[in-house]
């Protein structure tokens, strides 16, 4: 992208604003992880990729003994998110839970980027992540999951280039 795509401009703020806003929305509260110009909870794991990022979000709900016993995780780089979306996603988590409740488009590719995750999956991830692990998808091996079913793929759609994001610039 050339940029801090958390700072993309958006809907008169910033595109992890409005994340952040279908986020809350949907789970209750929202948290940042390791972006050093927003208020955000360090990364344990800087330059490890998402999944340290996971890694990070889970840690840190583990430290609020009044939160919830699943992370809501959505990556700052997918304007089609919603509030509508991201709350069946928490319900589907309350059916199932101590389920990773994994997303997966008509294409059947999983999006980890946009699941829930159970306090207990820190555990199993850290080891997968200790050895050298660092797909997300390969990290889940040896947790329960429950695939959510997604009819449209644009509601994952990000954007890693300026033409990826062209279209949601006006927006």
């Amino acid at each position: 992208m050339g940029r801090d795509k958390a700072r993309l401009p958006y809907r008169g703020a910033h595109l992890v604003t409005a994340i952040a806003a279908a986020v809350e929305a949907a789970a209750g509260s929202a948290t940042l992880v390791g972006h050093p110009e927003l208020p955000s909870v360090p990364d344990r794991y800087p330059g490890e990729g998402p999944l340290g990022g996971i890694l990070t979000a889970l840690h840190h709900a583990a430290l609020e003994p009044a939160r919830s016993d699943a992370c809501l995780i959505v990556a700052c780089d997918m304007p089609e998110i919603n509030s509508s979306f991201l709350t069946r996603l928490v319900a589907a988590a309350a059916e199932f839970p101590g389920c990773v409740i994994l997303p997966h488009g008509p294409d059947g590719r999983p999006q980890p980027l946009c699941a829930v995750y159970p306090g207990r999956a820190l555990a199993v991830m850290e080891s997968h992540f200790a050895s050298g692990v660092r797909k997300v998808a390969a990290a889940l091996d040896g947790l329960a999951v429950e695939p959510f079913g997604v009819p449209e793929l644009s509601i994952f759609q990000n954007v890693n280039t300026p033409e990826d994001w062209a279209g949601y610039a006006v927006k």
